[in-house]
């Protein structure tokens, strides 16, 4: 009987537990997956440290010596030197907290402050129910946020008690209604152009409010006539309120003048400048661009040919053509084509311009989302038998516009940062026009840097929060993977 013996490979008895390498653990790991992964991601990150150390090294001393608080640069200047010796610089920043109500503002009415103040944020009021209608939490930070800011920026900004109140009241009255019922507020998202367009530039109210009946008016007729198919009932809803605004605002506006006259001070078009005109620029052709971009996609896409001609020529037309060129045909010769005596608002013409640049761009990122939709989306519409409006509108526009939300933020991103051109048609940007005008001042000349460092700073703030948005919506619109 033969002894029996286990092989020498194989364990009789179980290791204790040890400690994982400690490469494949905590900071190690992180820097050897992320950093030094290989030959060609170490020498980037050595470059890419050297790089850094370059700018700390060369730039950190000039920001370390910055002055806050100084009348002008020379004063800024002896201050850096008392501080820090001899031959040292530093940033003056004190330009910025001196001049920081044209940087915003331009040259608006001091006491008006409050006007565009209060237009910026009842803007994200009424864009909560269209922007955050899913997520209350999102809904009331940002709303919470605003508020909370008009309420801190009103007193300073020479607004009296009572006015305060007012605010307050209604502040939290539309928080409640965020909060419960976030639709509730659509009333203001309908009325905020003309309510906007009333407190920037004044005057009496009845303009706007006439204007905004337009709408009404064309809303009307096409209820009036859509039994009688969808091309007369969409000519009526048309026709009616350029009509309107063409031949009848004139008319009957100087008669509720007088039976009902109420108006604010006026301020003219010259007096904006800074974010002020940046931002009623942008956010003018940003909600006037993207109906008219989907727009052009579709008849761009028609079966049509005049139709689908007339679309083609205009995008390529402008996209084959500088926005510096349209500003300047909007500035100057516009004129020539209009009635002598004719006085066509400057900022409107400029915000005419760039909705067009801006809409033959969107025209074809949304044509790119239409031609991405598989054919039997297409189909499927036609098997339900909805007819052209219907299928676009339930079933191929939502899918496309969502394929397209990257390109669409990417072309209003672009329309922002290009609302510095406009400093070439004699309107003050804040990056060019404003800071010329303040280093145009014996205290401040001779000020470079810290004017284009503050408003990068706050183009780049907006640009982030438009890019962020666009990322949260895309992963809100994500149904098809979960």
């Amino acid at each position: 009987m033969s002894e029996h013996h286990s092989a020498a490979y194989v364990r009789s008895a179980m290791l204790p537990e040890q400690a994982p390498p400690v490469s494949e653990i905590g900071v190690i790991r992180w820097l050897r997956e992320n950093l030094f992964s290989g030959p060609l991601n170490t020498f980037l990150t050595l470059a890419g440290s050297f790089i850094l150390y370059f700018l700390v090294k060369e730039y950190y001393p000039w920001l370390r010596h910055s002055v806050w608080h100084a009348g002008s640069v020379g004063e800024c200047r002896d201050i850096v030197t008392a501080t820090w010796g001899e031959g040292a610089t530093g940033a003056c920043w004190a330009i910025i907290r001196d001049r920081w109500n044209m940087f915003m503002f331009g040259f608006y009415p001091r006491e008006h402050y409050w006007r565009p103040t209060l237009a910026l944020g009842l803007l994200i009021f009424a864009a909560a129910p269209v922007l955050f209608a899913e997520s209350r939490s999102i809904r009331m930070v940002v709303l919470g946020i605003v508020a909370a800011f008009l309420l801190v920026a009103f007193p300073g900004l020479g607004v009296g008690a009572a006015a305060n109140l007012m605010l307050a009241a209604a502040l939290a009255a539309m928080l409640v209604v965020a909060w419960s019922r976030p639709w509730g507020l659509l009333w203001l998202t309908g009325i905020y152009p003309g309510l906007a367009v009333w407190m920037l530039w004044g005057g009496s109210v009845w303009g706007p409010v006439l204007a905004m009946s337009g709408f009404v008016l064309g809303w009307a007729a096409w209820l009036a006539t859509r039994r009688f198919g969808t091309i007369l009932s969409v000519g009526a809803a048309v026709l009616v309120p350029v009509a309107w605004w063409l031949f009848g605002v004139e008319q009957v506006l100087p008669l509720f003048d007088a039976v009902l006259p109420y108006s604010i001070d006026a301020v003219r078009s010259e007096k904006f400048g800074g974010f002020v005109l940046a931002l009623t620029i942008g956010v003018a052709g940003i909600v006037l661009s993207l109906p008219i971009g989907v727009v052009l996609a579709l008849a761009r896409r028609s079966d049509m040919l005049l139709v689908k001609a007339l679309a083609v020529g205009f995008i390529e037309f402008i996209r084959g053509v500088p926005l510096i060129s349209l500003l300047f045909v909007a500035s100057l010769l516009l004129n020539y084509f209009l009635p002598p005596g004719t006085n066509f608002d400057i900022i409107l013409r400029v915000i005419i311009m760039v909705t067009l640049f801006a809409a033959a761009y969107i025209a074809e990122v949304v044509r790119g989302g239409l031609a991405a939709l598989p054919r039997g989306q297409f189909e499927a519409a036609d098997s339900l038998g909805l007819d052209y409006w219907k299928a676009q509108r339930l079933i191929v526009l939502p899918q496309a516009l969502k394929i397209s939300i990257p390109g669409i933020v990417s072309t209003f991103i672009g329309m922002f940062k290009d609302t510095t051109l406009v400093v070439f048609v004699g309107l003050l940007d804040p990056l060019k026009g404003i800071t010329d005008s303040v280093r145009a001042s014996f205290e401040w000349k001779g000020a470079y840097w810290e004017p284009y460092i503050f408003v990068g700073c706050i183009f780049f703030i907006f640009n982030f929060s438009m890019s962020r948005y666009s990322m949260y919506l895309e992963r809100r619109l994500k149904r098809d993977h979960r």
